[in-house]
């Protein structure tokens, strides 16, 4: 890999695992269903742009439905659980517990698409959920508004996997971009029953919290979708998105110097044991790679990203 492609990397890492604390610190000012509505409308005035310029086609209509399906569970589903979820649990332990999405990914895709889920899949799933129960109970709460927190952002983690697992085939049709702009939308769109009271909240806002919403509606939403798409062009989908682990840690950092979360040393066990799980269920084979997009892609999406 040459220079220009490693930075590429950092960025797409940096990107993600910032998204985590800047969640946290606009939840500070904005209630989680707006939080998740402005930075939705603000990446889809975005690529809504960058549609244009680019000159990207509407979907067939008889696609439209699921697009609005998946929209929902990967985007609407996601953003407003993770949202919540973070106003319980911390932001470094949340990028954690988010990483058990390509586990989820790999059962349906086993239930759902008939796909072979192995014995050494069972085992990566044991020691990924092993990991989350670390995860849980080492961060020193016991008060039930943490384990809703941790709820949600399992179910922020579902609604991602239902949304990897069902698009390889609009993939092969649109490409990645296409389909990610169409989908982002969609999500966007189920979040507007949220529009009343945001332009209030927006006024009685601090500039930080604000600042916080336009950074993760134009970075994190946006740009690492595109970034991953040129590395993917350079070295290919698996090299392109095994960096990827690295998310966890980026977020741990970030949150550590922005917000001050020290995680406890059994929450950042958990955190590994969950990462272990989550590798040996990737590398078993690779048709199971393939329901989970952001580690290795999707069928028929080679030369594209995430």
């Amino acid at each position: 890999m040459n220079g220009k492609v490693i930075a590429v990397y950092i960025i797409i890492i940096v990107a993600w695992g910032s998204a985590f604390p800047g969640i946290k610190a606009a939840l500070q000012s904005y209630s989680p269903e707006h939080l998740a509505l402005l930075r939705l409308l603000i990446g889809s005035i975005a690529l809504i742009i960058f549609a244009a310029v680019k000159k990207i086609r509407l979907p067939d209509l008889i696609d439209i439905p699921v697009i609005l399906l998946l929209g929902f569970l990967g985007f609407t589903v996601y953003h407003t659980s993770l949202s919540y979820g973070e106003q319980m649990v911390s932001a470094g332990i949340a990028s954690l517990l988010v990483s058990t999405a390509p586990i989820f990914s790999a059962i349906l895709a086993a239930v759902f698409l008939k796909e072979k889920f192995t014995m050494i899949g069972w085992i990566g799933s044991l020691i990924s959920f092993s990991g989350v129960a670390l995860i849980s109970f080492g961060a020193g709460h016991t008060q039930t508004a943490y384990f809703m927190g941790v709820l949600f952002i399992i179910t922020a983690a579902l609604g991602e996997s239902f949304y990897f697992v069902f698009q390889a085939k609009f993939l092969k049709k649109y490409g990645f971009i296409a389909f990610t702009v169409y989908t982002i939308i969609a999500g966007t769109l189920f979040m507007l029953p949220f529009l009343p009271g945001l332009g209030k909240e927006v006024l009685s806002a601090s500039a930080g919290s604000t600042l916080s919403v336009i950074y993760l509606g134009l970075i994190p939403t946006v740009i690492p979708y595109l970034a991953l798409a040129y590395i993917t062009s350079k070295v290919g989908a698996t090299e392109a998105t095994s960096s990827l682990y690295l998310t966890p840690a980026a977020a741990l950092l970030i949150a550590w110097f922005m917000l001050g979360e020290i995680p406890s040393i059994l929450s950042l066990a958990g955190g590994l044991i969950t990462l272990i799980g989550v590798g040996v269920i990737q590398r078993k084979s690779p048709a199971q790679k393939q329901a989970f997009p952001i580690l290795s892609n999707a069928p028929g999406n080679r030369s594209k990203m995430r």
